[in-house]
């Protein structure tokens, strides 16, 4: 049997990442001088506390959704599973702007006369990644629970569990396995929470490191502080990474048959409270979007003539940086799939890193030679290809293992090999997911507000940064209109890409 070429695109794109990510690094090492302050050790607490508290509170609340989601069956189920993947492909400044016209100073529960603590500061941030988090970790609970296998269902029914033993040999062992890894994604993901820091923070005792970095680039133009707050920031992401990895376990149960039952659902006054859960997370989930629509609506007449050509440039960014990532992403998974399992890493990398780090690190390497205003958007292009990366990926990599296993032998077989196979085996194959990829990936990066909040200059925004301008501003009319264009463009991209990978796409 012929043997298996070596993958030298992967190998390539592995190179370049490897460049992106980790290539600003010794820069930083070089230019980080002296101690950490007064100012950046509270950064680093606050930034460790609300990720903590995030992710705590994320899981707590997302067990009883999930196992009310799993237990129950009822019109609309799958609808409101659907919407718990909404909040994902959300704009956060749009977020933002639906928790503040929720909860702010002059939001709908003041207005109806219920006294409301302040929605800036740490309780702010953590109600956004709530709103954020909470659906994922629901989806990511829920799977959990769908992985049961029948066998073991049909062994506790036959046996008569009640709710207490189905709890403590099913329902905890699997929890148990779960609820670590889950809980340290959340908790890396709001490590990185700048957007969020930016808008909800509330002044020096609400601030996270990503937040210390921007101000000390674009306001203080402290650079060795601003590389020292970057090996910081990505050391934390580096040990979150490891951690997730660490953690993540099979729960032990085994493999069934691939039959998918309903679990255990008790009756009575435990349906009625699996009853109120489904009913307050939907209302959580779906409040904060109706909200940004109902608030952006009348900003629509008030829109700045700027709003245009920065949709252009976010729309710009997101296609491209799309392509980008999902093009690596193909590349790795087809490589990993065919057993080279080493490319594994260079397509999970970027999580050890942030927008704001990567943006930090290439603002030092070509500060000397160039304008970075001039190059802001091809920055901030690379800078989303790679953070998206990793989601693209193991969104691809299921299924390029089907096409392996299905077709590989057969093409090896025949000789077919490069662009042949690519276009009449694996791409035909891939269509449905690597549409979903370049969705979430295009949605990703037209609500992203990193990078480019460090080299855009006042001509040079995308539309979220835009907005960000506008609410600093206090132009918050004019700010809701241009988020509803925003979270309206996210959307469109996400379905015309998601829609053409499932037209016609071979099952």
């Amino acid at each position: 049997m012929a043997r298996r070429p070596f993958p030298i695109g992967a190998l390539i794109a592995a190179i370049l990442v490897l460049a992106l990510v980790l290539g600003p690094i010794p820069l930083l090492l070089m230019r980080g001088s002296g101690a950490l302050v007064w100012a950046d050790l509270a950064a680093l607490r606050f930034t460790l506390t609300q990720a903590a508290l995030s992710a705590l509170l994320s899981v707590l609340l997302a067990i009883p959704v999930a196992r009310a989601l799993a237990r129950r069956r009822f019109w609309g189920r799958d609808l409101l599973i659907t919407l718990m993947g909404a909040p994902f492909l959300l704009p956060v400044l749009v977020v933002v702007l639906g928790v503040l016209t929720i909860f702010g100073p002059r939001g709908w529960l003041v207005e109806i006369g219920l006294p409301m603590p302040s929605v800036f500061g740490i309780q702010g941030v953590v109600l956004a990644h709530l709103f954020l988090n909470l659906p994922l970790v629901v989806r990511i609970i829920l799977q959990g629970w769908q992985a049961i296998p029948a066998e073991r269902l049909r062994l506790a029914a036959a046996l008569g569990f009640d709710a207490a033993a189905y709890w403590r040999h099913l329902e905890w062992p699997m929890l148990r396995a779960v609820l670590p890894g889950a809980a340290l994604a959340i908790f890396m993901v709001c490590l990185t929470s700048f957007a969020i820091a930016l808008t909800l923070g509330g002044g020096p005792r609400a601030t996270t490191i990503e937040l210390a970095i921007y101000q000390a680039v674009r306001f203080e133009f402290d650079l060795p502080r601003a590389a020292l707050l970057a090996l910081l920031q990505f050391g934390i992401c580096a040990l979150a990474v490891l951690g997730a990895a660490w953690f993540t376990s099979p729960s032990g149960f085994g493999a069934g048959k691939g039959v998918v039952l309903a679990p255990f659902a008790p009756k009575g006054w435990r349906r009625t409270i699996d009853v109120g859960v489904l009913i307050s997370a939907s209302l959580f989930v779906a409040l904060p979007i109706l909200a940004a629509i109902l608030r952006g609506l009348p900003g629509l007449p008030d829109l700045p003539p700027q709003v245009w050509p920065a949709l252009f440039r976010s729309l710009m960014v997101a296609v491209v940086s799309a392509l980008i990532s999902v093009g690596g992403a193909l590349t790795f998974a087809l490589a990993v799939a065919a057993g080279r399992r080493g490319f594994e890493w260079p397509a999970m990398i970027p999580l050890a890193s942030s927008s704001l780090v990567l943006g930090t690190g290439l603002f030092l390497m070509l500060f000397p030679f160039i304008s970075p205003a001039r190059v802001a958007l091809a920055v901030t292009i690379l800078v989303n290809a790679a953070l998206a990366l990793p989601y693209a990926y193991r969104l691809i990599l299921p299924d390029a293992r089907s096409v392996q296993a299905d077709f590989g032998r057969l093409a090896q077989s025949l000789g077919m090999t490069g662009y042949a196979r690519l276009h009449l085996v694996t791409l035909p194959r891939l269509r449905r997911p690597l549409g979903f990829a370049l969705g979430v990936t295009a949605a990703l990066s037209m609500g992203d507000l990193g990078a480019i909040a460090l080299f855009a200059g006042e001509r040079g925004a995308t539309l979220p940064l835009l907005i960000q301008r506008l609410m600093g501003a206090y132009r918050m009319d004019a700010a809701a209109g241009a988020a509803l264009i925003l979270m309206g463009a996210s959307f469109t991209l996400f379905w015309m890409f998601d829609t053409a990978g499932r037209r016609d796409a071979d099952t």
